[in-house]
């Protein structure tokens, strides 16, 4: 059943490649509840949420032309830049907090689809390598990740000096990437 899913959602990302408006539709009827709620789970506004799954399917549109099926599942695909719409929509809305974030600069693929798109290929080696962090270290990854915290937000979130979450998302990043460069 997840194979006849992927299939459908392939034609429909085909479809608004060739600027298709009924593909469009299909798409967003298959996957918006999805988008939307981790659109949610990351800015936790609901107008924001909504404003943000708007850009994600204008951004869909431009750019279904580059999708590769061979590269990436297409949720996986939409997952990850819905995801750095979010992101996008958080630094805007907070440009001072976030201009001189190392945390965002750090965290990889945020400014590259495919660049998460690989990462994404290869979940299993991540989820191998994330097993070797300490739990401090994978929470905070974690939570920056996929919640899109700074690291203030971080340290708020965890109660913990800003320092400590500091070193623990460098030294995770720092361990995730010799980990990864290893086994892919």
């Amino acid at each position: 059943m997840q194979d006849s899913r992927n299939d459908a959602l392939v034609e429909y990302l085909l479809g608004c490649a060739r600027q298709d408006a009924q593909a469009l539709d299909r798409l967003y009827r298959a996957t918006s509840a999805h988008l939307y709620a981790q659109l949610l789970r990351i800015l936790r506004h609901e107008a924001s949420a909504q404003d943000c799954l708007q850009q994600v399917y204008i951004r869909i549109w431009a750019a279904a032309g580059q999708y590769d099926a061979s590269r990436a599942r297409p949720m996986t695909w939409l997952g990850t830049m819905t995801r750095n719409i979010a992101i996008d929509w958080i630094r805007r809305q907070r440009p001072s907090e976030h201009d001189s974030d190392e945390l965002i600069a750090a965290m990889p693929g945020l400014s590259d689809i495919e660049a998460d798109v690989d990462l994404a290929q290869h979940s299993g080696e991540l989820h191998q390598c994330l097993a070797e962090l300490n739990e401090d270290q994978r929470r905070a990854l974690e939570l920056a990740y996929f919640e899109g915290l700074t690291h203030q937000d971080l340290a708020n979130q965890l109660d913990q000096p800003l320092g400590t979450v500091k070193s623990w998302v460098r030294r995770g990043l720092e361990r995730l990437k010799t980990c990864m460069s290893h086994l892919i």
